[in-house]
């Protein structure tokens, strides 16, 4: 029997409601920006024009994701040998850079998925936005089962041909091995669907219809897997437009009539721009034209009587020919009505979406710094702690799945395993580098107090304030210790000029008056 799916939805092992994508939709045209039609009218005339906006969620969204998230963070296990195999993953793959770059988008819609797989021996990573995720089976606080689509666009004879790969990862029913030890296995089942409907998925078709999946397997079952191998985001906070959905909300759900609202203070404002500009009314004969020079006609092309790119004075039809129709029609710009609407507008947005009172507009104080935010009372601060509450879960969920992946011999060109270490023991530690709430100079000062009246270690000192690992803290704080044992080099027992005046002092340089000699002739004068 083919199967053909309308939605990825339409699938009966995906219990997410097609709403949620449908608002995860309407949420990424907010966070796209996507052009806004305006309707107006000119002398009975209905025209359109695109709206003037401002993209808040894009804004609020790269704002979130770089106090959360940036280059200066770190992930740190406590096992070594994974440690170096994390380092290089990372590395190679730039994690710590598109990390950030997927967190906007993830707090701009919702949700997001990361799926470490192994390519020519090495451990690379794929992301997936919240329209490429489908949780199946799932509650509302864990997701163990996921749907990872990825779409491709092919031409196929002059026309469009829409691929969407589906890859399912389920969890089977417990099982007993020949030693009777128990497992339950992991089965990942990869399928490939065709369309010439953008908007539909398609019939299921080979994976070898297209060479980007024709290497894939179309299942393929672990025993010894005990994590996902995959790890999954969500935004913080209830999902109150569907409680059964485990998705999160993105950043514009409950807020898109504020957006609306600025966005139509920044259209109306552009317009009054636009339309504002000076005009001047003159009677038409004002700008007759010349037709022609001693009775020579002067060709239509070259009847110039105006400054063609001046638009400031309107010719009009006027009983007199005199200065009666000369009238200025320029329009005040109400500049501070809209800045006002504007900053009441941004002010809903923040409070809405949990960042202090100046982070987009101006507070009594001028625009707020990121220092503005150190106290841990600020809006900004508690929102930022529910955020990284949600990443350092989703940290910990791709360690996990990378490390299962080094666990796992058949993966590797050599059958064998690149990690051998206890998974129920792994300590994942993900440093999120409070330098911008944080005081770098201030916290200094007061370790170093700390650590002169004996309330911390040396180790620890070293470890905060020069962003060091526990071993490398460990060997600055030995070597400290071997420096401050092996006494100081005595430099003067180099310095001849040294030697000599020591022997002058006790009077032995020949050749030469000894002080005994001077008191001796003192004495004796």
């Amino acid at each position: 029997m083919i199967k053909s799916l309308g939605a990825i939805t339409d699938d009966p092992r995906i219990a997410v409601p097609p709403e949620e994508y449908t608002r995860i939709r309407r949420a990424k045209d907010y966070y796209s920006d996507k052009p806004v039609d305006v309707d107006y009218w000119v002398l009975g005339n209905k025209k359109k024009r695109k709206m003037n906006t401002v993209n808040m969620t894009q804004k609020a969204s790269k704002r979130l994701a770089s106090i959360i998230f940036n280059e200066q963070c770190s992930i740190k296990v406590n096992d070594n040998d994974l440690q170096k195999q994390l380092d290089e993953i990372f590395r190679e793959s730039r994690f710590y850079t598109t990390f950030e770059t997927n967190l906007q988008r993830a707090i701009a819609l919702g949700s997001s998925a990361i799926r470490p797989y192994v390519e020519d021996d090495k451990i690379k990573l794929n992301w997936s936005d919240a329209l490429g995720v489908y949780p199946l089976n799932a509650n509302t606080t864990e997701v163990k089962e996921i749907a990872l689509a990825r779409k491709i666009v092919k031409t196929v004879n002059d026309e469009p041909h829409y691929y969407t790969l589906l890859e399912f990862h389920q969890w089977g029913n417990k099982q007993a091995d020949e030693d009777g030890h128990e497992y339950t296995p992991y089965t990942i089942t990869n399928e490939l669907y065709e369309s010439t409907d953008e908007s539909e998925t398609g019939t299921q078709v080979p994976l070898t219809s297209i060479e980007e999946y024709a290497d894939l397997p179309q299942q393929a079952t672990f025993t010894h897997i005990t994590k996902p191998l995959f790890a999954f985001y969500r935004n913080p906070g209830d999902n109150n437009k569907s409680f059964t959905s485990p998705l999160g909300l993105g950043l514009c759900d409950n807020c898109r009539s504020i957006l609306d609202d600025i966005n139509v203070t920044q259209d109306g404002f552009y317009w009054d721009v636009k339309t504002g500009r000076r005009r001047v009314t003159i009677p038409q004969s004002w700008v007759r034209r010349q037709t022609q020079i001693n009775g020579n006609p002067i060709p239509e092309s070259q009847q110039m009587y105006w400054d063609t790119d001046d638009d400031v004075f309107v010719p009009v039809n006027a009983r007199m020919d005199d200065s009666s129709a000369f009238k200025d029609l320029t329009i005040n710009i109400r500049t501070d009505q809209y800045q006002a609407a504007m900053s009441y507008f941004l002010h809903e947005f923040e409070n809405e979406i949990g960042l202090s009172e100046g982070t987009f507009t101006a507070t009594p104080t001028g625009i707020q710094t990121a220092t503005g935010v150190v106290s841990s009372n600020s809006m900004t601060y508690q929102t930022r702690s529910s955020y990284l509450t949600q990443v350092e879960d989703t940290i910990d969920q791709l360690v996990y799945a990378i490390a299962e992946l080094l666990q796992t011999p058949e993966l590797w060109s050599d059958q064998q395993p690149k990690w051998t270490g206890d998974l129920d023991s792994l300590v994942i530690t993900p440093d999120f580098n409070d330098g911008i709430f944080v005081d770098q100079d201030a916290q200094f000062k007061n370790d170093l107090s700390a650590l002169n009246a004996g309330a911390m270690p040396i180790t620890e000192f070293t470890k905060r304030n020069y962003n060091l690992s526990d071993d490398e803290a460990a060997k600055w704080v030995e070597q400290l210790q071997r420096e401050k044992a092996t006494p100081a080099p005595d430099f003067e027992q180099f310095n001849p000029l040294a030697d000599m005046q020591k022997q002058k002092d006790k009077g032995e340089v020949d050749g030469s008056t000894t002080k005994q000699d001077d008191e001796e002739s003192k004495q004796d004068s």
